[in-house]
């Protein structure tokens, strides 16, 4: 049977006593993979302070953003009416002058007859007899009511302003317009992709143009496009102004809250790369920007009383 000194003690400190050993090793009883761990908590622990001492985190002035094509031109009519020719395709090149649509002019091609024919009669009457006043005074009226008619009569076309390409036709033949209602629009040979975004209008103090600005294109998320700012608005606008700037095509696709400020930014090129494939811009597109307008030591945010001691 053990003695009881025995029980209390481990064998190597009872043989370390029995040789008289005055000194002995310190007892070992941490792991060794804590002298591991205390290296990489102290690693990580300077890591964090230096990341929060030069680490920034940026704020973003974030709002809807829709891409519209420089030199586009709609082209509403002029007269009501039903369509009863629509002679331009998207896509077809249209010289100065040209006829795109015709809208029905039975009624003022009539008038423009009867003018004529009544203007002739007069003006044979007034040839046989130079002295008839009445045939010239009626010659001058009916002149004016010629050119009337045949002004009206030309109103029920719609022409081409300028050479160009057909953007978009929303007509077909048969259906009635209204005065104002636009057909269609036509491209300049020189295009120029634009980005209007409606940011929040707090930030407006600090936009600035040649400031930095990237657009998500709805539909293809996390696809950022980096543009550079060209004009910031120099007053805040509401959400009818901003309907009224876009056109009733576009103006009810935006849900705008609050006062905003138009920033514009040029597109640099006219496709955007989406996993390897080139896609076009169009004209209308929608999407996200966000414009950089300040920024902040991540360290300062965690504890802000260091701000007044950090530049």
């Amino acid at each position: 049977m053990p003695r009881k000194h025995e029980e209390l003690f481990r064998p190597e400190a009872l043989e370390a006593y029995n040789q008289n050993q005055q000194y002995s090793a310190v007892l070992r009883i941490s792991p060794s993979w804590t002298h591991s761990l205390f290296w990489l908590v102290l690693v990580a622990s300077v890591f964090f302070v230096a990341f929060g001492l030069f680490g920034r985190v940026f704020e973003y002035a974030t709002g809807p953003a829709v891409i519209r094509l420089e030199g586009r031109t709609e082209l509403p009519v002029q007269e009501s009416g039903v369509v009863t020719a629509v002679e331009a395709r998207p896509g077809q090149r249209v010289e100065q002058g040209q006829v795109l649509v015709r809208l029905s002019d039975t009624t003022e091609l009539a008038d423009l007859e009867r003018f004529t024919r009544e203007f002739e009669l007069q003006l044979t009457r007034r040839l046989t007899d130079l002295n008839d006043e009445g045939a010239r005074s009626a010659l001058t009226s009916l002149r004016a009511q010629q050119e009337l008619a045949r002004a009206r009569l030309s109103s029920r076309n719609v022409l081409a302003p300028h050479a160009g390409v057909v953007s978009d036709v929303r007509i077909r033949e048969g259906q009635h317009l209204v005065a104002g209602e636009v057909a269609l629009s036509i491209l300049e040979p020189s295009q120029r992709l634009t980005v209007t975004a409606m940011l929040p209008g707090e930030y407006r103090p600090l936009l600035r143009a040649g400031g930095s600005m990237r657009l998500e294109v709805r539909g293809f998320a996390y696809q950022y496009q980096e543009l550079v700012i060209d004009s910031v608005g120099e007053e805040l606008v509401g959400p009818s102004a901003v309907r009224r700037y876009l056109g009733p095509e576009l103006g009810e696709s935006f849900t705008v809250e609050g006062a905003v400020v138009l920033v514009q930014a040029h597109v640099p090129r006219t496709s955007f790369e989406v996993e390897g494939e080139q896609l076009d811009y169009f004209d209308g597109m929608l999407g996200q920007a966000q414009a950089r307008v300040k920024s902040e030591r991540l360290l300062v945010l965690l504890v802000p009383a260091l701000k007044a001691f950090l530049p």
